[in-house]
Order: structure tokens, then C-alpha cells, then sequence
């Protein structure tokens, strides 16, 4: 037991904490098991490694201020048929993010466009990539107040560090020109040099409206758009369909038939 407390002891000093912790029971395996010196090693070693990676992708997700956390894995492309499976999984891949490319889904509200957006976020945090994820009213406010206050540009950079910038919930309000302005000037300064997932639930032929200026709504779409992915989502809200399986819709909306 000497040279085993000794041995945490090192692991300990050379910060390797979460080795120290399970060394007795990797010994412990080790010697059932009849597994050589290396084998051994590296098994302790892979131990640490994957409770630090653990650790950093959830420092890295909070960073993110992802709203929750899902995963293509979880989401129900049975249940969206507008929505081609092998488009989102070359998405999935980043390779949109190698070029600086956009990824646009638009649809009405609840058909998963929020879903997605963040399981390309995880997917990219999973791979390295510096990821900030932003509702769009919460964005323009932000903006808003660093023009009024003169420091745009300083906060500007917050969203212009990272690789992928998420944008959720374009279109839910309108903005005022300073709101719309700001917002251009973000979109100039990502562009070709990051990217941007967006979600509206906004047609592009509505976003003149949105932004308040057909002249500048165009600007923004002709930078967004040039390298761009963008899906259309068609179907019902996920969250209508289960009020309706559970009747709970039914009864609300549908008048009562007389006995």
C-alpha cells in the first residue's frame, strides 16, 4: 500500500487528480484481468484524459449559453418530412464552417429550428470550435445599448470571436432602424471571416418588414445568402401535435358536439 499511496501521491502532484482516484481499482483490475504494465498505463491515462474532455466540453457549453442540450440523435426527422436527413448530417459535419458558410432554417414556430441550430452547436463544441448562442431580441438589445453608450465596437467582438454564432428567433419582433443597423453591421463584419446559424420563422419576402427598410433588409440577406445553406421547414408544431395526441388541443378549439 506504501507504493501504491505513493504512486497517487505522484499522480496527484503531477495534477492528475481523477487518476488518483481510480488507481487501487484499475490496479485492482489490472491484476484480474493479467493486463501488461502498458495496457495498464494507458487505461489510467484514457481515465484522466476523458474526465478532462468531459469537463472542458461542458466549461465550453455554458460558454456557449446554449439554451439545452440536444443532439441530431435526438431529433425526429420522421416527424418532419420537409427535412432532408443526409442535408442535416453533411451540415453536422462543419465543413460549412471550414468555408465561413451560413446555415439558415427557416419555418414556423415549433418545427425544430432551435433544435437544430444547437445540435450544430454541440457538434462543433464537441470539435473544438469557439460557439455563442444568442435569441435575437436578446442580440439587437444588447447592440442597442453599446451604440447608445459608445462602445459598439468593443462589444461587437463578442460576437465576432467565435467560429459559429447562432442567431434563434429572427422575425419574432420587428426592429427600429438603429436595431436593424446594428445588426447589418454584424452581419458585414462575420462576413467570410465566421458563420452564422440563423432561425426565422419570417419568409425572406417578409424581412423587409422585420427590419423596417426593404434597403437594408436586402443588404443583410445579400451577405447572409451568398454563402448560405438554407432549409425550409414545413409541418406542424411539435408541441401542437402532442396537445392534440393528448386531446388537451381538441377540447380547446373544437366546439363540444351535442349529445
Amino acid at each position: 500500500m506504501i507504493t501504491v499511496d505513493k504512486a497517487r501521491q505522484h499522480l496527484l502532484a503531477l495534477g492528475l487528480k481523477d487518476a488518483a482516484e481510480v488507481l487501487e481499482a484499475r490496479l485492482e483490475r489490472a491484476a484480474k484481468q493479467d493486463v501488461t504494465y502498458a495496457d495498464f498505463l494507458v487505461d489510467l491515462l484514457e481515465t484522466e484524459l476523458a474526465v478532462r474532455r468531459r469537463r472542458y466540453l461542458d466549461t465550453r457549453t455554458k460558454l456557449a449559453r446554449l439554451p439545452f442540450r440536444k443532439t441530431l440523435e435526438d431529433f425526429d426527422f420522421e416527424a418532419q418530412p420537409s427535412i432532408d436527413p443526409r442535408q442535416i448530417r453533411e451540415l453536422a459535419t462543419l465543413r460549412f464552417l471550414g468555408n465561413a458558410e451560413n446555415v439558415i432554417f427557416l419555418g414556423p414556430p415549433g418545427v425544430g429550428k432551435t433544435h437544430l441550430a444547437v445540435s450544430l452547436g454541440l457538434a462543433a463544441i464537441d470539435r473544438g470550435y469557439g460557439v455563442y448562442f444568442t435569441p435575437m431580441h436578446r442580440l439587437i438589445e444588447d447592440l442597442r445599448n453599446a451604440y447608445e453608450e459608445r462602445r459598439l465596437e468593443r462589444r461587437m467582438r463578442i460576437y465576432l470571436a467565435p467560429k459559429l454564432l447562432i442567431i434563434d428567433e429572427l422575425g419574432h419582433l420587428p426592429l427600429d432602424k438603429v436595431g436593424a443597423t446594428v445588426f447589418f453591421q454584424l452581419v458585414a463584419a462575420r462576413y467570410e471571416r465566421g458563420s452564422i446559424v440563423l432561425t426565422s420563422n419570417q419568409t425572406f419576402a417578409d424581412w423587409g418588414e422585420v427590419f423596417g427598410d426593404p434597403v437594408i433588409a436586402t443588404a443583410i440577406l445579400d451577405r447572409l445568402l451568398h454563402h448560405s445553406h438554407v432549409i425550409n421547414i414545413r409541418g406542424e408544431s411539435y408541441r401542437l401535435r402532442e396537445k392534440r395526441r393528448s386531446g388537451v388541443l381538441r377540447s380547446a378549439v373544437e366546439p363540444q358536439q351535442d349529445e
